[in-house]
């Protein structure tokens, strides 16, 4: 059988789920694609990888979608790597860029800005990372992943959307999910299930095998992420969707 083409996201929040599919028996059974969740969800519209760790916001954009796996990124709370930053408290912000390598914490930050914080600034869709150096005066940004991290020790303000959501609904919110474009054989599910779950019990080594500075890692992987993708979690991001599609539909 041809090897099955997974998408993995490119950020230290990933390294759980990744760190057991580097091992056999599952490893000579896939090949690994690395790149940022808004390019993996593009990748696997286009057939170009058979499954992935895409944002949640992108699945209605799919001809065809499976749930994948029990396994995904999450949050009970605060996430720490996906904020607004800005200079400015937030009624003083005129402008924000969105991060370009997002699709789902995009999607939230609006959500949160017209539902619950009642601002409505310009948004601008950032093309590449140069939108950083804009953060600046009554302009604020969207930044998710490791590069959130080092955006907190320059930003004056941050507001963190996983402890805004849990605020807001009560709920834990899920980021990204593995997600297939075919059914996929059974037997590779359940392998894959357990090669995620291996990580999961390895964080003490994942952390020590990388040298990372600007936060805590064990904090980060046991205290803002949440891996499981429990009943919660799927009623949670059903109700987000359930959003997303009030907020795209037409006015009647």
């Amino acid at each position: 059988m041809s090897k099955i083409k997974v998408g993995i996201v490119s950020y230290l929040n990933a390294r759980p789920l990744i760190y057991g599919l580097r091992l056999e028996p599952i490893a000579s059974r896939i090949d690994l694609v690395e790149d940022n969740p808004a390019q993996l969800a593009e990748m696997l519209k286009n057939n170009q990888i058979d499954l992935g760790l895409i944002p949640v916001a992108a699945i209605p954009e799919l001809k065809e979608s499976y749930l994948s796996g029990d396994y995904c990124i999450g949050t009970e709370g605060e996430a720490a790597s996906v904020c607004l930053f800005s200079e400015v408290p937030l009624q003083q912000i005129e402008k924000v860029y969105l991060d370009y390598q997002s699709r789902t914490s995009v999607e939230l930050l609006k959500w949160i800005m017209n539902e619950y914080w009642g601002i409505q600034p310009e948004m601008i869709f950032a093309q590449d990372e140069d939108y950083r150096k804009e953060i600046k005066g009554t302009t604020a940004g969207l930044v998710i992943g490791d590069r959130a991290f080092e955006q907190r020790k320059l930003s004056t303000f941050f507001y963190d959307l996983g402890a805004e959501w849990k605020k807001i609904t009560g709920q834990p919110f899920v980021f990204a999910v593995w997600i297939s474009n075919k059914k996929l054989p059974e037997d590779f599910i359940r392998l894959f299930n357990q090669s995620n779950a291996i990580g999961l019990e390895h964080i003490d080594e994942i952390v020590a095998s990388h040298s990372f500075d600007l936060y805590d890692l064990k904090k980060y992987y046991t205290l803002h992420m949440n891996y499981s993708l429990d009943e919660t979690k799927k009623k949670a991001m059903k109700y987000f969707l359930s959003l997303l599609e009030l907020s795209t539909a037409p006015a009647s």
